[in-house]
């Protein structure tokens, strides 16, 4: 049987944060997945429960309660280090693997645009394979896809119910200087 796309998940939690009901999916390797809140706590159970076949609510080992506590925390505005979560991103392609890894050396507050992350990859003409892996990002908030811009101070996209505007209330709650300027964003 075919493993799905975001790791084999043995255990989902919900949790709320500041932005609403979210939850996050975890095997025995590490965090497979967050759900980020959808327009409706019952969108975000289903969508997370969809996305991890075969997991099931259960009780949260003490390394994904640390992981539920960082994302809290810094979905509140307070300091919080998410760069040394665990991840089991098995099935997620290697230029997809590296990006995240280059994105969670990104602090909270900063930015950095498409263009620099594929940079950093040595692969400077993937700017847009770049933001094709953080639509595809299984892990947001661990993998902080929403600190990642456009060329030229434009907000890019995100994937996340509320797309654009929930991207640039995540920078505003960690202070980045590009939610100062949210009018650049509109569109």
């Amino acid at each position: 049987m075919k493993r799905h796309r975001f790791g084999g998940a043995t255990g989902i939690a919900f949790f709320t944060t500041t932005l609403g009901l979210c939850g996050i999916a975890w095997s025995a390797r590490g965090i497979t997945a967050v759900q980020l809140p959808e327009s409706d706590d019952s969108t975000t159970r289903s969508r997370l429960t969809s996305r991890c076949l075969g997991a099931s609510e259960s009780a949260r080992p003490p390394a994904v309660q640390q992981a539920i506590d960082a994302i809290v925390a810094l979905l509140r505005g307070d300091q919080a280090d998410l760069s040394c979560v665990a991840l089991d991103l098995d099935g997620v392609p290697e230029f997809e693997r590296r990006a995240y890894e280059a994105v969670r050396t990104i602090p909270p507050g900063s930015t950095k645009t498409y263009a620099e992350i594929a940079a950093i990859l040595g692969e400077p003409g993937a700017a847009r394979a770049v933001g094709q892996a953080m639509g595809h990002n299984p892990v947001p908030v661990i993998v902080p896809c929403h600190r990642v811009l456009a060329t030229g101070g434009g907000l890019g996209g995100f994937s996340a119910a509320g797309g654009g505007a929930t991207k640039l209330r995540m920078l505003a709650i960690e202070g980045a200087d590009a939610a100062r300027q949210g009018r650049l964003f509109d569109s």
